[in-house]
């Protein structure tokens, strides 16, 4: 198996995964964060998003630029965001050549300079960052007052636990 066909067997994984934990976030509580530094259960959702969409791009243009945008004040827009974001990314992964993934693409950070590699290791860094971040939810949601989802095994929120 090559690495190409492993991310793409784990990103088709990991998608289900990650609209479990975005849904799972109560509408009332986006503003949450556990402490004045942290960002808003509701900022860290619209990064997961932000970062499919970012993704999308380099794979359709081998550049992207990141620019943050003003965080949805509903749940399901940032969900519905993520969905249509990553379902992009999939479709172009399973598009995709062994030449593509090692072509060079650049990720652009206004003032802070480009970040250049191969896309393989944007893909897998985005993945990875991304499971990160989806970690961050997941241990905000019960002080928000939701459950949390089984993410790689049961939880202790499953009504079947």
């Amino acid at each position: 198996m090559t690495t190409l066909e492993f991310c793409r067997k784990r990103r088709e994984a990991e998608t289900p995964s990650f609209l479990k934990v975005l849904k799972a976030i109560p509408q009332a509580n986006l503003d949450y964060r556990p402490e004045p530094k942290s960002r808003t259960a509701a900022e860290i959702a619209w990064v997961l998003a932000q970062e499919e969409g970012a993704l999308l791009a380099l794979l359709e243009t081998g550049t992207v630029e990141w620019k943050d945008e003003k965080t949805p004040a509903d749940v399901k827009e940032i969900v519905a965001a993520y969905e249509r974001n990553a379902t992009g990314v999939n479709e172009k992964l399973n598009a995709l050549d062994e030449a593509a993934w090692q072509k060079k693409g650049r990720f652009l950070m206004g003032e802070g300079g480009a970040w250049e590699d191969t896309i393989e290791q944007f893909v897998w860094g985005f993945l990875f960052d991304a499971i990160h971040h989806r970690g961050q939810i997941s241990t905000y949601l019960r002080p928000m007052g939701g459950k949390v989802p089984a993410i790689y095994g049961p939880s202790a929120d499953d009504p079947g636990r």
